[in-house]
C-alpha cells in the first residue's frame, strides 16, 4: 500500500462512553485502533482482558483482536483507525 493511501485510509473518530452506554465487543478485521484518553477514565476491554484507561493513556488493539470500552464515569476518547500494511 502507498504512503498516500494509508493517510487517506486513516479514520478519526471522538466518542464520550458514560456508564450507561454498552459498547459491544468487536473487532476490526484488517484495522489496528489506537484510543487515546482526553478526559475522565474508563477500561478499554478486550475478551479476555482489561487495561485502565486516564487521561494520557492509550489502548491499542490490533486487528482481529475483539474489543470494547467502559466506564463508571465519562470516559472520552480519541480513536485513530489505521489499516494494516503488509
Amino acid at each position: 500500500m502507498e504512503l498516500k493511501n494509508i493517510s487517506e485510509s486513516i479514520e478519526v473518530k471522538v466518542y464520550h462512553i458514560t456508564p450507561e452506554m454498552k459498547v459491544p465487543l468487536h473487532d476490526h478485521k484488517d484495522k489496528d485502533e489506537i484510543f487515546y484518553c482526553i478526559k475522565g477514565s474508563g477500561f478499554g476491554v478486550l475478551s479476555d482482558s482489561q487495561v485502565e484507561l486516564t487521561v494520557g493513556k492509550a489502548f491499542i488493539v490490533r486487528a482481529g483482536k475483539m474489543h470494547s470500552l467502559r466506564t463508571d464515569d465519562n470516559l472520552h476518547v480519541t480513536s485513530f483507525i489505521v489499516p494494516v500494511v503488509d
